[in-house]
Order: structure tokens, then sequence, then C-alpha cells
């Protein structure tokens, strides 16, 4: 066995949702959920999303809005460019999960927008994803236990949005847009 060199950045969860009224891209809702166990600004959650529902405008909802303005100039910046720029505000929300990955998973959020929920089901075979640091054009390196889910919705106070996961290869495999990722360690070089 070998200990990774790099430097771990954070440690924690980011299941995100996809969803496509086309097929493909562009996203109608995009969503990406972080629950951080371990970071340089604490432990917490945040909820990045954009839809229909919130007017295709970027909102943040955050227990911790240190740890998600870290996180939009570190690794959820990089992962989606649009997501970096901290003029758009973040709104306070309590967080809540529910469900037993092998079947459905929910993420909860009550935010001054209404209540936010986020599911995944039809779950699919785990992967293990290992990269390291500027491997693929990207700064920062992850292992991480991403689990596709065929099903998936988001709703605002039970308003759901529009769309739906898409089917995709990854490594030869079925994946999807939406997946849980659970397990997550991102690193740096050192």
């Amino acid at each position: 066995m070998a200990a990774d060199p790099n430097k771990i950045v954070l440690t924690g969860e980011n299941p995100f949702i996809r969803l496509s009224t086309t097929g493909g891209e562009p996203f109608g809702t995009n969503a990406s959920f972080w629950r951080i166990v371990t970071c340089p600004m604490g432990p917490g959650h945040v909820l990045y999303l954009k839809s229909e529902l919130t007017e295709n405008r970027w909102k943040i909802y955050s227990d911790n809005i240190a740890m998600a303005r870290w996180l939009q100039q570190t690794v959820q910046g990089m992962l989606n460019p649009e997501t970096a720029d901290t003029s758009i505000p973040v709104d306070d929300a309590e967080f809540a999960k529910s469900g037993d990955p092998r079947y459905f998973w929910t993420e909860s959020a009550i935010t001054n927008d209404g209540a936010v929920s986020l599911t995944w089901y039809d779950i699919g075979e785990p992967m293990l994803i290992h990269t390291n640091p500027n491997e693929g054009g990207r700064k920062y390196g992850v292992c991480t236990l991403l689990i596709p889910s065929g099903g998936a919705r988001l709703t605002i106070d039970g308003v759901q949005a529009a769309g739906k996961p898409v089917a995709i290869e990854r490594e030869g495999r079925p994946f999807s847009t939406c997946c849980l990722a659970f397990s997550e360690s991102w690193t740096e070089a050192k």
C-alpha cells in the first residue's frame, strides 16, 4: 500500500443532479450538493442550484458561508466556472438527509425560497474513481465513490424541475448525469 503524496484539501460528499429536457446538454437543472466533513473553512453543507425553478439563475444555500465561498474559489469553481462568481448571494439553509443509497437517497434543504428536495433513485453500480492533481487539465485530484442513478428529481416546495437524467457511459460502463458521490476526498499537489 502507498499513501497518496498529495495535500488533502477537503473530504466529504458531492452528489449532483443534471436534468435535461433534450436528452443532453444544455442541462435545464444543474445542482451540486456538498456535505463537507473537513476543509480549511470547517464542516457544513452547501447547495449550488440553477434551474427553471430558480428563474435560470444560480442560487447558493449553505449553513457555512465561509466554506461555501471557499468551495467557489477552489473545487466547485473548477468543476463549474459559473459557480465561481462570489457575487452570487449565499442564503442560509438547514439540511437533512434520508434514505438508503442502495435504493434511493434524498438531500433536503429548508431555505428562504422554500423546501428544496433532491432525490436519486434507480441506483446503479458504484464506481471508484481516482485522479491526481493536474491530470486532465484539472488543478485538483479526487478519490470518490460514484454511484449513478437512472432516476432523479429536484423539487422546490413540491414543484418538480423539468427534465430527467441522461444515460451516459463512463470508463466503458453505464453511467448517468445524476450521481451520488460519497467518500470524496479532493487533493492538490504539495
